[in-house]
């Protein structure tokens, strides 16, 4: 691993029309690009042709241009590399292979853990911004009876996709998600009471985790979380 004078992050950005420093990205508390998350520097990269829609439908093309964002992003420091948006799982196992950093591109690398910290009786709940593409294929587990423990629902439909799809980007209110994720949370454990811990698929759910623990009184998990534990592992490496 190549080391560096201080621990960076780095963020493959969807191609939103935004200024990677846009008070969209940066300023809410708890959010994927807010340096105080972290407590590190932040470096991002635009992924060319990555509109929100393609990548949440999964297009293969973006393969090389999510590889050379990731490459950049090395080259400038980065130590260790995210994503804004789950979807781009898909190409996580092209980018690990092309840098030589620790590499996680969605919360969805949880879920094969996540499953073995509840009990067999127990369910894992995936809330994504879109449940028509948040495929088991995605979810990196081949046994059925865990497969059945994974339940997925998602928030399309609602104002806060509709606004993330739009051009130019509408910022949607903090209430405004907290509200459809927890409408959505609700129902699913209304559907199934087994239902022991969350995992948030969507980048921009990490503002309303805390509050969304305290209400569900569940563990939940989000990509911030993925990449605290990953920057955690990788810090003493970086001072080397």
């Amino acid at each position: 691993m190549t080391s560096h004078a201080r621990l960076v992050l780095g963020i493959l950005e969807l191609d939103e029309g935004l200024m990677p420093d846009s008070p969209f990205n940066v300023q809410r508390e708890g959010a994927l690009q807010n340096p105080e998350t972290f407590s590190v520097p932040i470096l991002t990269e635009l992924v060319d042709g990555a509109l929100a829609d393609t990548v949440i439908r999964g297009d293969p093309s973006l393969e090389g241009a999510c590889v050379a964002a990731a490459q950049r992003l090395v080259a400038r420091g980065a130590n260790v590399i995210s994503a804004d948006c789950g979807f781009f799982i898909r190409h996580q196992a092209a980018v690990s292979a092309a840098v030589n950093v620790p590499v996680a591109m969605s919360s969805l690398l949880l879920i094969p853990t996540l499953l073995r910290q509840l009990s067999p009786a127990q369910k894992l709940a995936v809330i994504t911004a879109d449940s028509r593409h948040c495929s088991e294929d995605l979810f990196g587990i081949e046994n059925p009876a865990d497969r059945a423990r994974v339940v997925v629902g998602g928030i399309e439909g609602g104002k806060y996709v509709r606004d993330a799809l739009s051009r130019p980007l509408v910022l949607t209110s903090i209430d405004q998600i907290e509200q459809e994720v927890g409408a959505c949370v609700a129902q699913l454990r209304a559907k199934h009471p087994e239902i022991g811990m969350l995992l948030f698929e969507c980048t921009g759910f990490p503002c309303v985790t805390k509050a969304l623990r305290h209400k569900t009184g569940l563990p939940i998990y989000d990509i911030t979380d993925l990449c605290r534990l990953t920057l955690a592992s990788t810090g003493s490496l970086a001072l080397q």
